[in-house]
């Protein structure tokens, strides 16, 4: 929902459910799930509480949803990568380390949207906390069929890895810890998925 037309303007141009959503956003970005009422966000929104009730439920079910389209821009970035990238998986995980490089800067103001929710969410049977448990799901098994696909010895304790490093990266952002963390993120995935014992590693075979 990110945009570089100027949030009234651009706001303005929406229907009422995404206007929501956007306000939604804004706010559990900047003040957490918690702190924010269905009240704010309808101010935020310009409409009312009875008009955010008729397309949610109930706030939990806003949060949800709110998620939902965070998980789809993740689950895009590997969609783009597999198309950018056919038959390349290497270059796919890649691309996927990009995405998420690319990314720190705003991570670095606001924080990731999963890791902040998780801290809100202890409850593992809130709809919120299931859309994050499925999302991160889903994305380990396409990340383990990428490195089967590149060949790496044990993909699946290859996905782990490159994991703990995204993840990792996306913490040391928001905390401050690591300077440059985007450049030494995408040089760590890059020695990973070259590691000896790789079929990339293994010269092109002549040709005749």
């Amino acid at each position: 929902m990110a945009s570089t037309t100027s949030r009234p303007g651009r706001v303005a141009k929406l229907p009422p459910r995404e206007r929501i959503l956007d306000a939604a956003e804004e706010l559990f970005q900047s003040e957490g799930i918690r702190r924010v009422g269905v009240q704010a966000i309808a101010e935020k929104a310009e409409t009312t509480k009875m008009a955010i009730y008729r397309h949610f439920e109930t706030k939990d079910a806003l949060v949800a949803e709110w998620l939902r389209i965070v998980a789809a821009d993740y689950q895009a970035a590997f969609d783009r990568a597999e198309a950018e990238h056919p038959g390349q998986p290497r270059e796919q995980i890649l691309a996927l380390a990009r995405f998420i490089a690319d990314g720190l800067p705003a991570i670095s103001h606001r924080g990731c949207p999963f890791i902040n929710s998780i801290a809100e969410l202890p409850d593992r049977d809130h709809p919120a906390r299931q859309v994050i448990e499925r999302h991160k799901a889903r994305q380990t098994r396409r990340l383990v069929g990428m490195c089967a696909e590149a060949g790496l010895p044990d993909p699946e304790q290859a996905a782990a890895e490159i994991t703990f490093v995204l993840e990792g990266a996306q913490v040391s952002a928001q905390n401050g810890s690591i300077d440059r963390a985007g450049e030494r993120l995408m040089r760590i995935v890059e020695a990973m998925v070259t590691r000896p014992g790789s079929p990339l590693d293994a010269p092109a075979p002549p040709t005749a």
